[in-house]
């Protein structure tokens, strides 16, 4: 007998349905207790070994496994599959096919993912909330999925969602779908009040942060404009602490954006029973890892860490101690914003829209230019700052310099007048929201993602403007694309200030934010 179920397979952070069919043939003369059963249609050695586990959990889920010989196909064929995502599609394939579900050769409007353990319990899988998606895009209007990933998936409306423990809830489901029954389980719905209460929940607040004006101004105009953002300090002077609350201040996440942003995290196995992902993420990648854990890889590529930090921050700690190939690597995407991995089975394309925050010390003992003894020679400082090659420093926008913190501000009291993220947060908004309107109609959406041609119309300056830009140019170096970061850095400080033209102050803040170009990169 010939029965049809569907699943799913996850690609990149999209799925593709994948049909399977099950084919029981009899076996001619004694009965085999151990028929074979074939997979076909490119399973990878996961799918091929779930043969086992399938049959062992029909088995002591106290149902009968057919002494047939049992033809598995994953179509299309000509795709590869892997993972044990497909384990109970095929168990319900087979005692359909055995006639223990429906008399039907389907199972009509219903797709099911799940691993399956020998006892018939059944495992969450990745890329839940992709599979969601595709079901409502297909028009499929039933789920079964494991109890885990259940609340991820029923993000999406539309659909209903089944969250099972077990082969025998999953099979008593599908049975009163086919029936027209009441279900034994509810679909699962969402609290969409209870999701927007978890947003913007943070535990650290800019407030904490003692002293550093300079460098909060530099953090609030880097969220304002989507800006790259680049801490040059000594041990101890707060770079990290200040980088670690920058998504404190940026501004919340639309629908939409939470949405992307969960798809890549499920892909990557990082939701668990959280759900929709409300935050902004923030990476923070330790400076041995690889180009592979940075920007993605496998054989079936899987989302690296510019990835997983889309529409969030990427920070980089100790920015020269990472490998320079690795750093290299990270310029294709910060330009394009996504980033495409190629492999000779499959070229899949990540998102990779992210700012991105590092921090660096002036040279290699940390304390050149402070009130502590330097003992680097300039050969030293240059070898370890010439780590960092010019085109990537060229696409960070601001350099800032972060001095020790005085005693006075460590000590002193804290003052109603230090301002909170909240408070910090406001003024971004509203900036964002000046950048929305300027930009309707033109496919960006901040000021960092403005191209040549956006700056010529939304970037005008005066002739005292002109000239004061020309001489900085001069004077500092500074290539074409450095030139085009002034001017976009000059925009959202101007949206700050709530003033339609860029002025000269406005100007001359966003070259001082490149100073660094002339005292360590020259």
């Amino acid at each position: 007998m010939l029965f049809l179920t569907q699943s799913a397979a996850v690609y990149g952070i999209d799925a593709l349905i994948v049909d399977i069919e099950i084919n029981l043939q009899p076996i001619r003369g004694e009965v085999d207790t151990s028929a074979p059963v074939i997979i076909v249609g490119l399973p990878d050695t996961a799918i091929r070994e779930s043969r086992e586990r399938i049959r062992a959990a029909i088995v002591n889920s106290s149902f009968f496994f057919p002494f047939h010989k049992t033809t598995i196909n994953l179509a299309p064929a000509d795709v590869r599959k892997e993972g044990a995502s497909f384990d109970l599609p095929i168990a319900l394939g087979i005692l359909g096919a055995n006639g223990d579900i429906v008399n039907e050769d389907k199972l009509r409007d219903i797709l099911s993912v799940g691993e399956l353990s020998l006892d018939g319990r059944i495992r969450p899988v990745r890329g839940a909330l992709s599979i969601a998606l595709r079901c409502r895009e297909n028009g499929i209007k039933n789920l079964i999925i494991p109890e885990e990933n259940a609340t991820e998936a029923a993000v999406v409306k539309e659909i209903n969602v089944f969250p099972v423990q077990d082969l025998r809830q999953a099979v008593e489901i599908a049975r009163s779908l086919q029936s027209g029954h009441e279900t034994p389980i509810s679909p699962l719905k969402l609290d969409e009040n209870e999701l927007k209460a978890n947003e913007n929940k943070y535990r650290v607040d800019f407030s904490e942060v003692r002293g550093q004006q300079s460098a909060k101004r530099a953090l609030e105009i880097a969220s304002a404009g989507g800006h790259n953002i680049l801490f040059v300090g000594s041990p101890g002077s707060g770079k990290t602490m200040l980088a670690k609350r920058l998504p404190t201040i940026l501004p919340p996440l639309e629908f939409e954006e939470a949405l992307e942003i969960t798809k890549i995290h499920s892909v990557a196995g990082l939701t668990g029973k959280s759900g929709l992902i409300t935050e902004r993420p923030f990476k923070n990648p330790h400076h041995t890892v690889s180009q592979a854990g940075l920007i993605g890889g496998g054989s079936i590529p899987k989302p690296g860490e510019v990835s997983l930090a889309h529409l969030g921050v990427l920070f980089l700690d100790e920015l020269p101690e990472f490998d320079r190939s690795v750093l290299e690597v990270l310029r294709q995407p910060m330009e394009d914003k996504q980033v495409t991995i190629s492999r000779a089975a499959t070229s899949l394309t990540f998102p990779s829209n992210f700012m991105l925050v590092a921090s660096m010390n002036p040279c290699p003992c940390g304390y050149f230019g402070s009130n502590r003894e330097c003992r680097c020679t300039p050969p030293m400082i240059q070898r370890y700052v010439g780590k960092i090659s010019g085109p990537l420093m060229d696409r960070i926008d601001i350099h800032i310099d972060v001095p020790a913190v005085e005693f006075k501000e460590l000590r002193g009291k804290t003052d109603e007048s230090v301002e909170t993220s909240e408070t910090i947060r406001a003024r971004v908004i509203k900036a964002r929201e000046i950048q929305l309107k300027r930009f309707q109609g033109e496919g960006i959406f901040s000021n960092s993602a403005m191209s040549s041609t956006h700056i010529r119309k939304f970037c005008p300056l005066s002739s005292q403007s002109e000239t004061l830009l020309e001489r900085a140019m001069l004077k500092q170096g500074l290539s074409a694309r450095a030139h085009d970061r002034i001017l976009k850095v000059s925009r959202t400080i101007a949206d700050l200030a709530g003033d339609e033209n860029i002025s000269p102050a406005h100007l001359s803040e966003a070259i001082n934010y490149r100073s660094l170009d002339k005292n360590y990169w020259a």
